[in-house]
């Protein structure tokens, strides 16, 4: 293979910038998705686990519409399609005067589409709880939102926080779609450093690396999370 390699060029200016921003980007809008997620994610969750049928079922329907299609038509949808729904004073607004709309769009489309599928972990967990616990809730006199409040939810937390860990790993990887509206996330700059060095080996292999390492500190966090928040009873037990 007849390939010129050049690392160094990765440290000169300013492919070392485009390469910094390019990790600010994915980490403010991965971040904010997150937040997002989590948020819509515990609400669609719980509410798919009440026995209101009409709220079970609004719920549902949320899940199924956002986990079915794909990640990068509703990327799409959110970014060329949403202005030309609302009114027109809104849709100007955010085309041209919303701070940055490209980011913006990426963050609400993350963070909705990442909710449907922390809604089903957050429904798993609570349906994992033996019902028996909800009963006896019930029978000491706890109120319905109550028995939510300090039973259900906090346990249920606990219970899922491994699938957790890998839903908040996937939302920085497919941040990486947010280039196709133009978000200069790492694999836009990546390909921005190709286009003007063609050293697209060196580029696209630093942002493997610097994806590895994100998720890697990700994962570290979580584990800490984990070991804090386990339930004795819960999980496979280690042989001493």
């Amino acid at each position: 293979m007849n390939y010129n390699w050049n690392w160094g060029i990765l440290f000169e200016e300013p492919y070392f910038d485009w390469l910094v921003s390019g990790v600010e980007w994915t980490l403010f809008v991965s971040a904010v998705a997150w937040i997002i997620a989590f948020s819509l994610g515990s609400i669609v969750g719980v509410a798919r686990t009440v026995d209101s049928v009409p709220i079970r079922a609004v719920a549902t329907a949320y899940v199924e519409l956002f986990r079915n299609i794909p990640l990068i038509v509703q990327m799409f949808l959110w970014f060329y399609v949403v202005p030309e729904m609302v009114p027109d004073d809104w849709g100007r607004w955010m085309k041209r005067d919303m701070p940055f709309p490209e980011a913006t769009s990426a963050i609400f489309c993350l963070g909705t589409y990442t909710a449907s599928r922390v809604a089903e972990q957050v429904r798993a967990g609570i349906e994992s709880i033996p019902v028996g616990q909800r009963a006896a809730g019930l029978a000491m006199g706890l109120t319905t939102v109550q028995v939510y409040r300090y039973l259900l939810v906090p346990v249920g937390y606990r219970i899922i926080v491994p699938p957790l860990t890998s839903e908040f790993l996937t939302i920085f990887k497919n941040s990486s779609l947010a280039l196709t509206i133009g978000v200069a996330e790492l694999l836009y700059q990546a390909r921005q450093i190709e286009n003007y060095t063609f050293q697209g080996f060196e580029a696209f292999t630093s942002v493997t690396l610097i994806y590895l390492v994100l998720t890697m500190i990700v994962v570290a966090l979580m584990v800490s999370v984990e070991e804090k928040t386990k339930i004795p009873g819960y999980g496979i037990q280690k042989d001493k």
